[in-house]
């Protein structure tokens, strides 16, 4: 058997290479067996698949294993946004499976699992599921899914439309049309193509609309230097704002009138206002461990509770389940807030900070520099380093052992280890060390009050990986 770990949101892997049928296969009756033997559902599974290549086939072998172990089967007549299969768990209390890469890199895909309440699968699910890997029946058969299809075994359904409905139920988009804002959007050749224009029609104008398994030669992330067409389509056609999601839909950022780029950080603060000041909401505030410090300057200012998580978005929908969280979020563009899913959505997300900029008579340039002039100013930098494992290993250790005592001529005046190796400097800025959880990559980030000095924190902390002293 391949090797198969789970990382921060699901199990990804280089397809053909071990992102195989077979293996997800495996992956599959291993799921199958936990909703059996964990009684987590009645209602078997919903399946959905991104754009990526072969991802509508894995599906429907992941639909024909999960039919032979006797689990009733939806699964969506077409691509499909991964927060669309999150209402569908909800909605059918059923556990949630999705073929889908999110953000990686075109060669890869994965698989991830959304629990029956609409959010990622917490920890003790996912190890559920891992304690099952072992498992695999190589004797079970399987009937083709044309057949399996024929015996309603296999339900197709319309994932889309619900959803559709939802955000209808949620966003005030009345507000929106007669404003007659205009909108970007780049849904990075993924799942979340033609879902705004369905909502807003000719208010939106779309790039990157087409299906391209290779995502135009850029991995689909909404991050700043990803975005560069969508900043220079802004000015060309005279867009309030852009709103950019990853490959599957659940993440997002956002470039201002002006062609800037807005970061989940900001967006996330954004969203402590609109939804506490302006909408009278309350609860605490949630992020991962690689998220803004302006957060907690404003839990402090509202008399909000604050709580940091690892990194990956399963801790934050938990909490989203079990507790009263006004919003949370994570630096890589997963948001969720109070009165939605249980589950980051770029789609409706976006469409919320639309909202705000409406009502709010601002644009979201001006919004932002409000944040700066009520907070002082938060920039953020992150590099992920493709670099050997052992180069890899050895940085880490070296930080742990908490070696790396000066940054760019900035003391560290302490650590913390929650997730990573995260440096605090005398200024109040930090630098965080972790490897990804999801690639074979060594992320570092930094936050510091302008963004030269974050560049500068970042770029001196990666000069150290080659370094011959911490290789001994």
């Amino acid at each position: 058997m391949n090797h198969i770990k789970f990382g921060t949101d699901g199990w990804r892997g280089i397809i053909a290479e071990n992102y195989t049928f077979e293996n997800v296969g495996i992956v599959t009756q291993a799921v199958a067996r936990w909703i059996g033997d964990e009684e987590v559902t009645e209602n078997g599974v919903v399946i959905g698949y991104d754009a990526r290549f072969l991802s509508e086939r894995f599906a429907k072998h992941a639909a024909v294993i999960f039919a032979a172990m006797e689990i009733p089967v939806r699964i969506s007549n077409q691509i499909v946004p991964t927060p669309a299969v999150s209402w569908a768990a909800n909605h059918f209390d059923a556990v949630g499976v999705v073929v889908t890469a999110s953000h990686n890199p075109p060669e890869y895909n994965g698989y991830k699992i959304k629990a029956p309440f609409g959010g990622s699968a917490n920890p003790d699910q996912i190890a559920g599921i891992e304690q099952r890997l072992d498992l695999y029946d190589i004797t079970l058969s399987a009937k083709p899914y044309v057949e399996c299809v024929r015996e309603g075994l296999i339900r197709e359904m319309n994932f889309t439309d619900g959803y559709l409905d939802l955000i209808r139920e949620l966003i005030d988009l009345e507000a929106i049309k007669q404003n007659g804002i205009k909108i970007a959007h780049d849904p990075m050749y993924g799942s979340g193509r033609t879902i705004l224009k369905q909502l807003l029609g000719e208010q939106v104008l779309e790039i990157h609309d087409e299906l391209n398994p290779l995502f135009g030669g850029i991995a689909p992330e909404p991050m700043g230097q990803n975005l560069d067409e969508l900043s220079h389509f802004i000015a060309e056609n005279n867009c309030a704002l852009g709103i950019a999601n990853d490959g599957d839909a659940d993440r997002i950022g956002m470039v201002d009138e002006n062609g800037t780029f807005v970061s989940s950080h900001k967006l996330l603060s954004l969203l402590v206002e609109y939804l506490h000041q302006e909408k009278k909401m309350n609860g605490k505030i949630v992020k991962t461990f690689s998220t803004t410090n302006m957060l907690d300057k404003q839990a402090e200012k509202y008399g909000l509770t604050m709580d940091v998580t690892p990194i990956g978005f399963k801790y934050i929908a938990e909490k989203i389940v079990n507790e009263d969280i006004l919003a949370g979020g994570e630096e890589s563009g997963g948001i969720a807030v109070k009165g939605h899913l249980p589950e980051r959505d770029g789609i409706y997300i976006g469409l919320l900070i639309t909202e705000m900029v409406v009502k709010s008579g601002k644009t979201l340039g001006r919004l932002i520099q409000d944040l700066f002039d009520e907070y002082g100013k938060h920039s953020y930098y992150r590099n992920d380093i493709h670099t050997e494992d052992h180069k890899k290993k050895a940085m880490i250790q070296y930080c742990e052992e908490k070696k790396l005592n000066t940054i760019a001529g900035l003391k560290v005046v302490d650590w913390n280890m929650k997730d990573g190796i995260k440096h605090l400097l005398e200024n109040g800025s930090w630098l965080l060390v972790r490897p990804s959880g999801t690639e074979p990559v060594l992320r570092i980030y930094a936050e510091a009050s302008d963004y030269e000095s974050a560049v500068a924190l970042v770029e001196d902390a990666t000069s150290w990986v080659d370094r011959p002293e911490i290789l001994v």
